[in-house]
């Protein structure tokens, strides 16, 4: 089995450096490009909602919570989750906030998760505006809370902190684009050194014919330009 010349492949590459970096460096210009004019900005603002026990009607502390209301809880999780995205909450989100737009759209920005081991429920809403994000959030909250009061006629659930008007979007990150980029353009640049070199059957040098033939170089022929230098 041939041995891998790591110094023939290092001198490979430095020979050919100055089109890697002309490749990288064209990449690196696709990606600021790309990040800063072509990525339409998207704003994801979350509000946490708590479970907390069913008899604690009024916002009355001193209600002991009892290993029935946990119970309780859990298996609400998943239905309230399936509420939160249903057609009647937040057609009525839309109505309240005179939204420009119909409950399909609005559900295909909106992620609701429960946190493991716990009884919260996280609602985060995209929009490009990063108001709208935050209010559409805050409105989903509400309106959720007042219909799991009608359906289930238990008041289990408290906001426990409402979503702020993020400050940045959520969708990009210009380092972390640019560098992806620059790799993906390294290795472009690298898969295009191998094959050159791949197609080079020249011999450049008396080693390479040592190593190619297996036989020793008896002389060589010293290779000057014009003019005597």
């Amino acid at each position: 089995m041939e041995e891998i010349d790591l110094k023939e492949i290092f001198n490979m590459f430095w020979s050919k450096k100055a089109q890697i970096f002309v490749i990288v460096l064209i990449f690196v210009i696709l990606g600021g490009i790309y990040t800063l004019k072509f990525t339409t900005p998207v704003y994801s603002s979350s509000i946490t909602l708590i479970l907390v026990s069913s008899n604690n009607n009024g916002g009355n502390q001193n209600s002991t919570i009892t290993a029935t209301d946990i119970t309780v809880n859990t298996k609400l999780l998943a239905t309230y989750k399936e509420l939160i995205e249903s057609k009647t909450v937040l057609s009525e989100v839309i109505s309240n906030l005179n939204l420009q737009t119909d409950v399909n759209n609005l559900k295909r920005n909106i992620t609701v998760s429960s946190v493991p081991q716990t009884e919260l429920i996280k609602v985060t809403v995209k929009n490009e505006n990063p108001t709208y994000s935050a209010q559409i959030a805050n409105e989903i909250a509400k309106v959720f809370e007042k219909k799991a009061k009608e359906f289930y006629n238990i008041n289990n659930i408290q906001i426990m902190s409402e979503a702020d008007v993020p400050q940045n979007p959520s969708n990009i990150n210009h380092k972390k684009d640019i560098m992806m980029f620059a790799l993906g353009g390294f290795v472009l640049a690298a898969i295009y050194v191998v094959i050159l070199n791949m197609l080079d059957n020249t011999i450049k040098t008396p080693e390479s014919v040592e190593n190619e033939f297996k036989l020793p170089v008896l002389a060589s022929i010293p290779n000057y330009e014009r003019g005597g230098k």
